[in-house]
């Protein structure tokens, strides 16, 4: 079944939107569904629309309708364009603000192609019903979970259109180790999406996980780090989200200077940290192929500004911007304005980024921290 960006974006900005695979490296069932049977009959676009977008103007206040909308998106070569209902974009809006519909279960696909649980969030449906980190997940419904792309694993752990509310049941096949595999049924719940986790280890070292950028997660690590001794920051799995969350996490870090930069129509837009991060505490950045979107501008301007030492995999490569346009009937067409850099003029898209030390996904905890070690910790 082909990737839609419906499946592989959901999260926007204020003003703009680093596009949010929510989750595509690690899936969390937050949100991404393919509509249901369209509501309109006629896909031919009103010709004042293809000119506004040939034009490289903005299309708010358009009248599309919704088959009008996803044809203007296609004739444009919009890859990672959407359209979403007035309604959806407000469940969407609402998990950025910290809550989402889900079953509090996070995925991961290995070079193997096994799709394996990377997390699981504390007293979510997932958790009750016995599902541990690394259990492999091989049915969702009838289908191999396998055989699906990991966005339409999101899809169908957010629900499809009638299945979104609380309450509605997925039907898992899970196996953990060699044992025999068992089905579970888990009910979807409104929950937090507690998207920072904080672990305190010896010698002062603190390892924070996020796992998107959503509203508060900046002042979140803030926090973490404040006498820490050594940091890992670990981004696996991260699908992007909040470019403002995402350019104030790298100023916990950096003392000032530039973060990266982004397009917009009508020109670039510089990111710059504010002067007094903390540039002397130790870190290591975690990544691999679940990390996303603003995740690669955080990792490309710590990288870029030699902050810290990245370690894992290469990065997932999603490196464009996405602007919300409201429509007359108050639904959301977000299209592609331009790409991100990070500040030595790199861009992610297609390719992702590096790390600086490569390892496998059973090594790379262990490695970060060894490699933290070799960095010294601050007194």
């Amino acid at each position: 079944m082909p990737e839609t960006p419906r499946r592989a974006r959901q999260a926007a900005t204020l003003s703009l939107v680093f596009g949010a695979v929510l989750l595509a490296g690690a899936a969390t069932g937050a949100w991404g569904d393919p509509p249901g049977p369209r509501r309109h009959s006629s896909a031919d676009v009103a010709p004042a629309a293809v000119a506004t977008l040939a034009a490289g103007q903005d299309p708010a206040g358009a009248a599309l309708s919704e088959q009008q909308a996803q044809h203007l998106i296609g004739a444009n070569g919009d890859r990672w364009g959407a359209y979403y209902s007035a309604q959806e974009y407000a469940e969407f809006s609402q998990g950025l603000d910290g809550r989402y519909l889900g079953v509090g279960l996070s995925v991961g696909r290995g070079q193997d192609g096994v799709t394996t649980v990377s997390q699981v969030q504390p007293a979510g449906p997932a958790a009750a019903a016995g599902i541990a980190v690394g259990d492999r997940l091989l049915l969702i419904g009838p289908d191999q979970a396998d055989h699906l792309p990991v966005t339409e694993v999101v899809a169908r752990l957010r629900g499809r259109e009638g299945e979104r509310q609380v309450g509605s049941e997925v039907t898992l096949a899970v196996r953990r180790g060699d044992a025999e595999a068992r089905e579970v049924r888990l009910r979807r719940a409104l929950l937090d999406s507690q998207q920072v986790a904080v672990e305190r280890l010896d010698k002062g070292v603190v390892r924070i996980t996020v796992r998107a950028f959503t509203s508060g997660v900046a002042e979140q690590v803030r926090a973490a780090v404040h006498g820490a001794h050594g940091v890992v920051l670990d981004l696996r799995g991260n699908s992007g989200g909040l470019v403002e969350e995402a350019a104030g996490t790298a100023a916990v870090f950096l003392d000032g200077g530039a973060v990266g930069s982004y397009q917009e129509r009508g020109g670039t837009r510089e990111l710059t940290a504010p002067p007094g991060g903390d540039q002397r505490t130790p870190l290591v950045v975690l990544v691999d192929g679940g990390t996303m979107s603003a995740a690669e501008l955080l990792t490309g301007a710590l990288q870029d500004r030699s902050r810290g030492v990245v370690v894992g995999g290469r990065t997932f490569g999603k490196g464009t911007v996405q602007q919300p346009s409201r429509l007359a009937d108050g639904a959301v067409l977000e299209l592609t304005v331009g790409r991100y850099y990070t500040p030595a003029g790199r861009s992610p898209e297609g390719v992702g980024l590096l790390p600086d030390v490569p390892a496998t996904a059973e090594d790379a905890g262990a490695l970060a921290l060894r490699v933290l070690a070799g960095l010294g910790t601050r007194a």
